[in-house]
């Protein structure tokens, strides 16, 4: 007798529904951690063109690079929440769901009656999500947020870059930082309702989390009287620590930690074994005050290397050592395909590569990377869901209610 299958391990979010009024990057990476966990995310998006990301690009197969990383394993529903009959449907999506996210524009989500306090008065076990750019009040309540606009507020982007030019970082950190925590405010107030029996309301601004993640900086200033320099890819107190380019046009970074560390790349890496004893290099001190001159060691020894050997004699030395990759590099990195880290992801242009969330769950639970969805392609379904027929369905669809 052949053996049963066993029966994949539960989602840790099965059984939870979120709606989510959303756009760009913040809310919709917020809500796809939710759905890769099993929830089910009902997407609200403006029947005429939707989420505005949906627009960034064409790079993805026809599709907004952006839009596909962020909005997989969600239902579309096309609707304009500025007419009363959309809000209503909205309404009934609602008073069966469990979260709902929005970060629209400051006081949008308040006009409509969306706003997180409105919303937990009248459903009491419902988790509302507000994502903001600068938080409800304030000076900077009401400023334009985009994430390159925060960065540049919370500082970021002056410890970054080097001592000639700051930069902003190639990521949406601010998003990033936002959704986040939104996620995770979400996950504890799930917990707490499980035993309190109530909902409540989650704020999170995109400033507040990029601004947490400018501890390391910020108490620095604050305590030590002095921001940290921009250094590039150097380190401002160790030396060497830089990246340095290799024969085949590569660059691989290396960063030595300490004095024997020193001594073994001397001898294993540079070929210049007097360098470990010299006075100039011997000490971090003395190589950090004489930075030109280790750099210029380091860099003429690699330069002769192409970066595979570079590397293989820096690990062989117990020199912590990376290549400086390209993110096409990333895409074809060894590591991410010797740990399964793929999957294809179903779009409306096909199916795309698609890494699998970086959270491993327990017994074997495998993350739900459901499809990305087009524009509405679920409304129907929903309106129908929530008792309305062809009729009703067909109207509002004339009106331009929902598309």
């Amino acid at each position: 007798m052949e053996p049963m299958n066993p029966m994949p391990a539960p989602l840790p979010l099965d059984g939870i529904t979120v709606v989510a009024v959303e756009q760009a990057v913040s809310a919709p990476f917020a809500t796809r951690q939710l759905a890769d966990l099993g929830a089910r995310v009902v997407k609200v998006e403006r029947p005429d063109g939707g989420d505005f990301a949906r627009g960034y690009d064409t790079a993805a197969g026809g599709l907004a690079s952006h839009f596909v990383w962020a909005n997989r394993g969600k239902e579309s529903l096309a609707l304009d929440l500025k007419d009363p009959r959309g809000r209503q449907v909205l309404h009934g999506l609602l008073a069966g769901a469990d979260v709902f996210v929005q970060n629209l524009a400051q006081g949008a989500a308040a006009r409509l009656g969306l706003d997180a306090a409105t919303l937990c008065a009248r459903y009491e076990r419902l988790v509302a999500v507000d994502i903001s750019g600068y938080g409800p009040e304030g000076p900077y309540a009401h400023k334009r947020a985009y994430d390159m606009l925060v960065q540049c507020e919370a500082g970021l982007v002056s410890v970054t870059g080097t001592p000639e030019q700051p930069v902003k970082a190639g990521v949406p950190a601010a998003d990033i930082a936002a959704a986040m925590y939104a996620f995770s405010g979400v996950l504890a107030a799930l917990l707490r309702r499980g035993t309190t029996g109530r909902g409540g309301r989650v704020e999170v601004s995109m400033l507040d989390a990029l601004a947490e993640w400018m501890g390391h900086p910020l108490h620095h200033t604050m305590h030590g009287g002095e921001q940290p320099v921009r250094t590039g890819l150097a380190h401002a107190v160790i030396a060497p620590y830089d990246a340095y380019g290799t024969a085949d046009g590569d660059r691989v970074l290396l960063s030595v930690q300490n004095d024997r560390e020193w001594r073994r790349l001397a001898q294993q890496v540079l070929g210049r074994p007097e360098l470990a004893d010299d006075p100039a290099y011997a000490t971090n001190a003395a190589r950090t005050a004489n930075r030109k001159g280790t750099d210029a060691v380091v860099a003429e020894a690699l330069a002769g290397l192409e970066a595979a050997e570079a590397l293989a004699r820096l690990e062989a030395a117990g020199i912590a050592c990376a290549r400086l990759n390209s993110v096409a590099q990333l895409a074809g990195h060894p590591q991410l395909a010797a740990r399964d880290r793929w999957r294809e992801v179903e779009t409306p242009a096909g199916p795309l590569r698609a890494l699998l969330p970086p959270i491993v769950l327990p017994d074997g639970a495998a993350p739900r990377m459901g499809a990305v969805p087009a524009l509405g392609e679920h409304t129907d379904a929903l309106l129908r869901a929530l008792g309305m027929t062809g009729a009703q369905i067909s109207a509002l669809r004339r009106d331009g209610v929902i598309a």
